[in-house]
This record gives C-alpha cells, sequence and structure tokens, in this order.
C-alpha cells in the first residue's frame, strides 16, 4: 500500500483559510441581499404612510368644505371629477381605478413593458396626488388599492436601480419584486402585515408568473411591520369589544353573507361593464368619445347622493365604518345602497381611486340594514364586522384575505371562525354573479392595453 502523503500544516492552513473565505464571501452576499430587499421594504413603508397622511388631509378639508357649503358640491364634485379624469388621460392612463389589476397585470407581461406602464414609477407617483384630489373633491375611492400599485413600482425601481445602475444583482425575478412591493404597500397601508402575506399568496400568487421565497415574503413583512413601528401599533378600526359583542346569532350571520354575496357579485359586475355596459347601445359610441363629459355626469350622481344622505358617502367611508362597529348607527337609513352606488359612479368614470374601503363601508352599511331587520336578536357590531369581511369577499372573492384584513385591523380574533365561513358564503354566491374575480377580469383588460400590438399585415393580391 501507497503510505499516505502528510499534508504540511501550512498548506492546510491556507485551505482552511480559502474555504472559511468562501464562506464569509456567500453570507456576506445573502446578508447584503437581504439588507438591500429591506431597505426597499422601508421606501415602500414610507410612500404608503405618506401616501395615508395626504389622504387624511384630504379628507379633513373635504369634511370641513362640504360641511360648511353642502351645495356647492353639485358644482364642486363634477367637475373636480372631470379635470381628474382629464388630467388621467392626459399624464397616467395606467394610474386609474384601484391599482391591483394592473399588478397582477404584469405577471404576464415582459418587464420592459411592465416598468413602462402597468408599474411604472413616474405613472404611479401620479397615482397619490390624483387620488388625494379625488378625496379632497368627495368621490367614493380609496387609497389602499392605489398603495399597491405605488408599492410594486417603487419596489421595482428599487431592485432596477441596483441591478443597472450599480450592477448589483439580486438575483430576484422581477415579478417577485413586484409582487412583494404591492403585498407590502397594502400591509403597510392597513396596518396589518399578516393580511399583507396572504394578499400576496391569494391574490398575487394565483398565476404562475409569481414564485414565492422567503427573501420575497420577508420584504413584505418589513413594510408591514416598519409601518407599524413608525405609526404606533394600532388597529385601523377601533373597534368596541363591549360585552354580548360576539352573541350574534348564525341565522343573522348566514343572512348577511348571503346578502353581501349577492350585492357584491352585482358590485363587481357593474364594475366590469362600466358605463359603456350599463348606458343602451345607442349611446355608447357618445360616452367612448367623451370620456371627460362621462366623468362630470358620474360627479352629479356622487354629488347628489352625498347631499341626499348628509355627506356620508363622500370620501372613504372610514368614520361610518368606524361608527357602526362601535354600535352608533349612521344617520342616513339607506347609507349602504347610497355608499353602494356612489363608489360604482366614482370608479366607472376612470379616475385613480380603489375599492378596498369603500367596499369595507358598504358591508358596515349593509349590516345596520340588516339590524333594522332583525331588532334586538342581533349586535350590531357582530353584524357590522361580518358584513364588512363579507362584501370585501365578494367584491373580489378573495375570502381569506378578506377575513384576515377584517380580523387583523379591527384586532378581532375571537370571531375569526365566524369571519371565516361569512366570507366563504359570500364569495361562493357572488360567484354566481360574477363569475370572474373583478381584479383578474381587469388585469386581463390592463394586458391587452400595455402589450404593444404587432403589425398589421398588407392584405395580399387576390
Amino acid at each position: 500500500m501507497t503510505p499516505r502523503r502528510s499534508v504540511p500544516w501550512r498548506d492546510q492552513a491556507s485551505f482552511t483559510i480559502r474555504r472559511k473565505g468562501r464562506q464569509v464571501a456567500r453570507i456576506s452576499r445573502k446578508t447584503f441581499r437581504y439588507a438591500l430587499v429591506l431597505c426597499g421594504a422601508a421606501v415602500v413603508a414610507l410612500l404608503s404612510l405618506a401616501f395615508a397622511w395626504v389622504a387624511e388631509r384630504a379628507l379633513e378639508w373635504n369634511k370641513h368644505w362640504t360641511g360648511a357649503v353642502p351645495w356647492a358640491a353639485l358644482v364642486v364634485i363634477p367637475c373636480a371629477m372631470a379635470a381628474l379624469r382629464w388630467l388621467t388621460l392626459r399624464w397616467a392612463p395606467m394610474a386609474r381605478g384601484s391599482g391591483i389589476p394592473q399588478v397582477i397585470a404584469t405577471t404576464s407581461v415582459p418587464v420592459p413593458v411592465a416598468a413602462r406602464g402597468l408599474v411604472s414609477l413616474r405613472q404611479a407617483l401620479w397615482k397619490i396626488p390624483l387620488t388625494a384630489a379625488a378625496l379632497l373633491a368627495g368621490a367614493s375611492v380609496g387609497r389602499e388599492g392605489p398603495s399597491v400599485q405605488v408599492g410594486a413600482a417603487a419596489m421595482l425601481a428599487w431592485g432596477r436601480f441596483w441591478q443597472d445602475r450599480v450592477g448589483i444583482a439580486l438575483r430576484f425575478r422581477a415579478n417577485e419584486l413586484i409582487a412583494a412591493g404591492a403585498a407590502g404597500g397594502l400591509a403597510a397601508a392597513f396596518n396589518t402585515p399578516l393580511a399583507g402575506v396572504v394578499f400576496a399568496i391569494e391574490e398575487l400568487g394565483r398565476g404562475a408568473g409569481v414564485r414565492w421565497n422567503r427573501l420575497a415574503l420577508s420584504g413584505v413583512l418589513a413594510s408591514g411591520f416598519i409601518a407599524l413601528a413608525i405609526a404606533g401599533n394600532n388597529p385601523y378600526f377601533h373597534a368596541a369589544a363591549a360585552a354580548g359583542f360576539t352573541q350574534g346569532t348564525w341565522g343573522w350571520t348566514l343572512a348577511s353573507a348571503v346578502l353581501n354575496g349577492a350585492l357584491g357579485g352585482v358590485f363587481a359586475t357593474t364594475l366590469l361593464r362600466g358605463v359603456d355596459g350599463l348606458a343602451p347601445a345607442r349611446w355608447r359610441p357618445w360616452l367612448r368619445a367623451h370620456p371627460v363629459k362621462v366623468a362630470f355626469l358620474c360627479g352629479l350622481v356622487v354629488a347628489a347622493l352625498g347631499c341626499l344622505t348628509g355627506g356620508a358617502t363622500y370620501g372613504t367611508g372610514y368614520e361610518q365604518t368606524a361608527a357602526l362597529l362601535n354600535g352608533q348607527p349612521v344617520d342616513s337609513a339607506w347609507f349602504g345602497i347610497a355608499k353602494w352606488a356612489a363608489t360604482v359612479a366614482s370608479y366607472v368614470c376612470g379616475i385613480p381611486g380603489g375599492i378596498f374601503t369603500p367596499s369595507l363601508a358598504i358591508g358596515a352599511g349593509m349590516g345596520q340594514h340588516i339590524v333594522q331587520l332583525a331588532g334586538p336578536a342581533a349586535d350590531p357590531r357582530t353584524l357590522a364586522l361580518v358584513s364588512m369581511a363579507a362584501f370585501l369577499a365578494a367584491a373580489t372573492q378573495a375570502p381569506i384575505t378578506a377575513s384576515v384584513i377584517v380580523m387583523e385591523m379591527t384586532r378581532s380574533q375571537d370571531l375569526m371562525f365566524h369571519l371565516l365561513i361569512a366570507t366563504l358564503v359570500a364569495s361562493l354566491v357572488s360567484r354566481q354573479f360574477c363569475p370572474r374575480p373583478f381584479y383578474h377580469a381587469t388585469a386581463l383588460r390592463f394586458h391587452k392595453e400595455a402589450m404593444p400590438r404587432p403589425p398589421s399585415r398588407p392584405q395580399e393580391q387576390m
């Protein structure tokens, strides 16, 4: 047998040092990637918080001027919505509507196409002042959906900056960065880190274009936790958990789920049809040719509903929802129905603004209507809470996201089972009226709009 050659201790030490050096280099690269993603999450959280601050100031000013001169809404709101529609068409056509469909559409388009339009940072940043202006005017829109698009655009721009300008590869697919930023924007907007993860998996992760790993999910959670650290660990809605809060009967809970499921399904299909689908066929050419005038007419509807309800339908509906969650009925006897119509009119005109918070307000209003039927047999706070989750689930057909968001934003873990049952039933009923989920059906339209059309072939000579 050949004797084993002994390795000199110096060569062995050199080999050990090189091996340790490679290990340290791998750890350093991984740590650096984590640091970059967490910094991107911090950018998303700060943008969401800044957006929230601007939106809150706009809502305060709207309450001030509509309370001082209520009749002025019949002039201000139509003119403002027409101006916002013109600005959107002129400067940010991909910023119209919620923002969530645009993010979903990016999972099936090339990255350069998505970066130029669907999640362009320039167009997404336009969404902040345009949505705030809509809230200032009195449109029934929310800021959470726009926060999703802003977060996606910010995270994608952050990753492309380090990769294209600095030359450091994050080893991420662009779709993962977009989805992480989008879910982080929602988590920061609602102060709900867990709901951001659930939204990312249930809504953004339905297609094969997004593959989640622990680094991307860390970015989602980081955005939510950074927002909590800055804004405080406060629930989005302060619901009073008084005695009897969980004593609603199952019968009225299921009735609430069925009613909100039907109304949510009709709500989603109405938004998908838009003004063209709702109007007679002979009017449609004029409506397509005059989008600014259509926005003006929609503004008249929003203003009239606001005047009839004492201003309850303006804005996101946050105050009315918070009051109903605490057992304080809204002055308007038909708040839920009016908020439903005002949100439809605000969305179909094509201005920037989401449907998340208005959907919660509609659901809470429907809960109030059910309480009027049930009388003392049902607790109004329980029905308001269950109806919120049920209507949101019906409008989006994302029952797990709806139940987790409502649970986390109201700190009502004790009602989680009720929320899950209500959202699952409402989503099932909603599919009978709107077979395709609203966000995904709208995403197909943005996909067709964003993709470049192939050049038309000249007709062959016969």
